[in-house]
């Protein structure tokens, strides 16, 4: 009989304020030193929308609420650790302070029409493409 496997289930926060959205770098491996949008892997018995709170919470310092469903990205090959999906959503910042925490070296606000050349881990350009269309320069 056959191992039975299933992905990992993630979860990604665009954090969006002043038009700008928040990357954190990484302190870990895989993707060490890029940035990437702030998120992490859903517990046992947690609901992914309480996932993404607190993950953002504990790599970012921020209290954020969620507002809408962006996708579910599930490319076997998205995570080099091995398959995992993703739900992300967008979200807006209620509270906390700005620190970088937990798997974060840094936490940082960037202008949303300079992210075009950023080099992001994982497949957060997509996500990032699809949460944010960019608006063309006027």
């Amino acid at each position: 009989m056959s191992e039975h496997r299933n992905p990992a289930l993630t979860t990604d926060a665009i954090i969006i304020k002043d038009d700008k959205v928040l990357l954190i770098k990484r302190l870990n491996p895989p993707y060490k030193n890029y940035w990437a949008l702030p998120g992490g892997f859903v517990e046992y018995g947690e609901k992914v929308e309480d996932a993404t709170i607190r993950e953002a919470k504990e790599e970012t310092g921020l209290d954020i609420v969620l507002d809408k469903l962006v996708g579910v990205y599930s490319d076997p090959e998205r995570d080099p650790r091995g398959h995992t999906v993703t739900v992300a959503y967008t979200s807006t910042v209620t509270g906390g302070k700005l620190k970088s925490d937990s798997d974060a070296k840094d936490a940082h606000f960037f202008e949303i029409n300079k992210l075009g050349s950023m080099n992001l881990a994982f497949d957060h350009r997509k996500i990032l493409d699809d949460a944010l269309p960019l608006k063309p320069k006027q």
